[in-house]
């Protein structure tokens, strides 16, 4: 039964790909009810435990960009990456990737993308280079971020299998390991494709007035604008968030020798209520209408990720925990021997799944199942995005519309798109690199 109920998944899959956005939780919820009607399965657990700590940070994140505190950071970018024009196929996927761990949701990557475009353009530099590997790198942050679901799944699955994972064993591994992954990605950028007085196909293009006209922005930009943009506001929104993140790494560090919580709460609980209270902070601190936090792209992005999870993650889970023994003894003499082989699994199943927390949701208890060494699993974290395989997601499509050049696209072939080898070598590079730091430091 394991393959008509793989068969019942990957079709809820595939109809998700079609809609899109909170289709895949609503699908993964008939997909359940398919599952208990039909099959006589009883369902699973739901992930409640995460969607909490996601809308946690969510609520904090978005009460932040309703402060305008996020378009500060995007500011503060900005400044950085017009001082340094020369250095934009590096510079600008660290600030994607900065905004994501600061943060905890890639979606922060938008306000910059039409930057660095023209950041690039204007420098003679082929604006795909730094382009593709923005968006790569805003989802590659994930993982390092302190906040972020990710982390937090880790720690929540490995409590509920009675082993001691704490954040500062997750981020001393992501950090370095998709760092490293990133610059690696971002050497291979440099010399991508022709320079733009070199290729022929957009030379042609620029015959078109209205196209030559289209390269540029003509809208002021917003390095360029007074200091009364980021208002006190924003200022003091920003300063609570970030004062916020690192009481959490705080707490995740010095919990046991200085005993902050009480006996018992775990660290993922932790995270729910001290993000929640950045949220009341700030909100209280500056005076904004709590209706303009539930209007952000933060929060709608974030609440669209928690339905998505409750359904797939759910109905995944129904299917891992009724078809477990078969599946322990389908791939346990293969992952015994190589172990490292579960970040193919985790690879392949983000491919279609387009959250790296629902990813670890669903394939987390069957590494624990399969006895997967904890040194092993933190290591190959970076391996559960790889959703830039099929270059539909929201952050990549975004990079198509403003990469106004058009080096930045689809293939013909739909898979020889701009972001597919920038993905690989950054994810690939990131997992290889996490994988021997964990197995020598934990």
């Amino acid at each position: 039964m394991f393959y008509v109920h793989l068969l019942l998944l990957l079709a809820v899959i595939f109809v998700g790909i079609r809609y899109g956005g909170i289709a895949f939780g609503l699908l993964g919820g008939l997909g359940v009810s398919v599952l208990a009607f039909f099959f006589g399965v009883t369902p699973g657990t739901p992930p409640v435990s995460v969607m909490l700590i996601i809308m946690a940070v969510v609520a904090a994140s978005a009460t932040l960009e309703a402060t305008g505190g996020l378009n500060l950071l995007v500011k503060y970018a900005e400044r950085l990456l017009r001082k340094h024009p020369s250095q934009i196929v590096f510079l600008g996927p660290l600030c994607t990737y900065s905004l994501t761990v600061l943060v905890g949701t890639g979606h922060s990557v938008y306000p910059l993308l039409p930057v660095i475009y023209d950041v690039a353009y204007k420098k003679g530099i082929r604006p795909e280079r730094p382009m593709a590997m923005a968006t790569v790198a805003s989802q590659m942050g994930i993982t390092a971020s302190p906040i972020a679901a990710a982390a937090a799944v880790v720690m929540a699955t490995a409590v509920d299998n009675h082993l001691d994972i704490g954040l500062v064993d997750v981020l001393k591994v992501t950090i370095p390991a998709t760092l490293c992954g990133i610059l690696i990605a971002c050497t291979w950028s440099l010399k991508r494709g022709k320079d733009l007085d070199k290729d022929t196909e957009f030379q042609e293009r620029c015959q078109d007035e209205e196209f030559r006209n289209s390269l540029v922005d003509s809208s002021p930009s917003v390095s360029a604008e007074e200091d009364s943009a980021a208002d006190k506001k924003a200022r003091v929104g920003l300063s609570i968030f970030v004062l916020g993140i690192l009481s959490v790494v705080f707490v995740a560090m010095f919990n046991k020798s200085l005993g902050l919580l009480p006996d018992g709460v775990k660290m993922s609980v932790a995270i729910e209520f001290l993000m929640l209270s950045v949220g009341a902070i700030i909100l209280m601190s500056t005076k904004i209408e709590p209706k303009k936090i539930v209007t952000t792209n933060v929060f709608i992005a974030g609440m669209t990720a928690v339905i998505i999870i409750f359904g797939i993650a759910w109905m995944s889970n129904t299917i891992i925990n009724y078809n477990k023994p078969y599946l322990i003894e389908l791939v346990s003499d293969i992952v015994h021997s190589h172990p490292w082989t579960f970040a193919i699994a985790m690879f392949a199943a983000s491919v279609f799944l387009k959250s790296q927390a629902a990813v670890l949701t669903i394939m987390l208890p069957l590494a624990f199942s399969l006895g997967i060494p904890a040194p092993v699993i933190i290591g190959v974290i970076p391996a559960c995005y790889a959703y830039f395989f099929f270059p539909f997601y929201p952050s990549d499509l975004a990079a198509i519309t403003f990469d106004r050049s058009g080096t930045t696209r689809i293939g013909k072939y739909v898979l020889n798109h701009s972001f597919i080898m920038p993905g690989f070598i950054g994810v690939v590079s990131a997992t290889t690199i996490g994988y021997f730091i964990s197995i020598t430091v934990n």
